[in-house]
């Protein structure tokens, strides 16, 4: 029986790899586990234990339950099911701007995006939830697609994985564990679609040099860093992807030291920290909004006068109660293992995955000859996409490092969806079918891992939708 299973698996995943129409069939894959979702979602009894949603959007509702049967009585039964946890201050700030000092706390490249979206005159509560739903499908879509091609412009020349696994990746993607996150008004679908797509530029432009295109290269390590600092506006995690242009960097420092001046090894130093300085934009530019706000006004706040004046540590320390676990081990207390427990299985992936490819270039790396980036001529077409993914790790393994140590470890579920590596560690486990050579236990296989994400993505819409923890 387990044989005739295999056997069946694997003839399944041998289909996945020769489908003609992959695109399509994602497709239909994210239009039904959306639907699914959302269904969860709407028929969720109650607000739960925070009324804030039925506070904020009472006038708007009673305004719907006068147009029973309309148009106007769904998008309010929407906007009340959707607009939930930090949602509710997104879509506030969105509608009138930032107010509050504490309201900093939010993100602001998120808030203006949404705002953007429609015109003042259409900025009602109950339009914007809607408009952030919209949002959040389109990006998560679009994420899909780019992780698509990622995966394709990384997996290429690996045989018949170049087929399977991008697919999988991406499929893996939609039934990501931030659940019904990538469908609220939330930042998660749109980080995933700036991350992913700053990640396509990268290993793109690697590929463009590859071919000795150096023009293209260098336009597009620029458009990455642009497009990473888009990200980290959005989510200040989106800093972390810096660490791709910090190798790159790191190795090109390395030739110079080894093999003296070179104008190819200079020119692409400069096109490297050119596109890392731009992501430094994402979190300076808020910051010198804020600081024109509140720092240059006739009274200061208290944080402007500090070496780095920054508004939203200010706001985590000063307005927000539960942050105060939040620094280094500060989460770490009994009333909050749950938590970890909830969290460990995302940490243990993103750390295992990242560690995994590291652990195989390292060996590599060691090899005398080594050129541009730890490549050589000789072994590039067999390895660059190990190389490639070893950039990828840096900046998932140093978030699950930094969610275990400083953040409420609960939202790695959420975040962890704007970081490719791991989902192809899983794709790539589902193409071998080898669970009983892996170092993995068998009940940790990744169609265990599979099964409990599509569960635990059904389970989080619904408490989601009732305003329960976790968040």
């Amino acid at each position: 029986m387990s044989s005739t299973r295999t056997t069946v698996t694997r003839t399944t995943i041998d289909n996945i790899g020769i489908l003609n129409q992959p695109i399509y069939t994602l497709t239909k894959c994210f239009c039904l586990w959306k639907i699914v979702l959302l269904l969860i979602v709407l028929a969720s009894p109650g607000p739960g234990y925070d009324t804030s949603t039925a506070l904020l959007l009472s006038p708007e509702e009673e305004h719907a339950r006068n147009s029973a049967g309309t148009v106007e009585w769904l998008i309010s039964h929407v906007a009340h099911k959707v607009a939930r946890w930090d949602s509710i201050y997104f879509l506030k700030i969105a509608q009138r701007g930032y107010v509050f000092e504490q309201e900093w706390a939010f993100g602001y490249g998120y808030t203006r995006l949404l705002s953007f979206i429609l015109p003042a005159s259409l900025r009602s509560l109950q339009n914007l939830a809607v408009a952030g739903v919209v949002l959040s499908h389109l990006c998560h879509y679009l994420s899909v697609l780019v992780l698509y091609r990622l995966s394709r412009a990384i997996f290429k020349s690996d045989g018949q994985k170049s087929d399977a696994l991008p697919f999988l990746a991406s499929a893996l993607h939609i039934v990501s564990p931030a659940g019904a996150f990538l469908s609220a008004p939330y930042m998660e679908a749109p980080f995933s679609f700036l991350n992913f797509s700053g990640y396509y530029m990268f290993i793109t432009a690697l590929n463009d040099e590859r071919r000795g295109s150096f023009y293209l290269r260098d336009a597009k390590f620029l458009s990455a860093g642009a497009l990473f600092a888009v990200a980290t506006a959005v989510r200040s995690n989106g800093l972390l992807s810096g660490l791709l242009f910090v190798y790159d960097a790191v190795f090109g420092l390395h030739q110079l030291f080894t093999h003296g001046l070179s104008w190819h090894v200079l020119r692409r130093l400069a096109m490297i920290g050119a596109g890392g300085s731009l992501i430094l934009i994402g979190i300076v530019g808020p910051q010198y909004v804020a600081y024109k706000e509140f720092c240059l006004a006739e009274v200061s706040r208290p944080w402007c006068s500090r070496l780095l004046p920054s508004i939203y540590t200010w706001v985590q320390a000063y307005y927000c109660s539960d942050q105060r676990n939040v620094g280094f081990l500060r989460y770490w207390t009994f009333s909050n293992l749950p938590l970890f427990c909830i969290a460990a299985p995302a940490i243990c992936i993103l750390v295992y995955s990242g560690i995994r490819v590291w652990a195989t270039l390292l060996p590599m790396l060691a090899e005398p000859g080594q050129k541009d980036g730890g490549e050589t001529k000789a072994d590039s077409d067999s390895s660059y996409s190990l190389r490639y993914q070893a950039r990828l790790a840096l900046p998932q393994v140093v978030l699950a490092l930094l969610a275990v140590t400083n953040y409420h470890i609960q939202i790695v579920n959420r975040i962890s969806s704007g970081y490719p590596l791991w989902y192809w560690f899983l794709a790539s486990c589902l193409v071998s079918e080898k669970r009983n050579s892996t170092t993995l236990p068998r009940w940790l296989s990744s169609h265990v891992i599979l099964r409990v994400t599509v569960m635990y993505g059904l389970v989080q819409a619904c408490l989601f939708a009732s305003f329960l923890p976790p968040a």
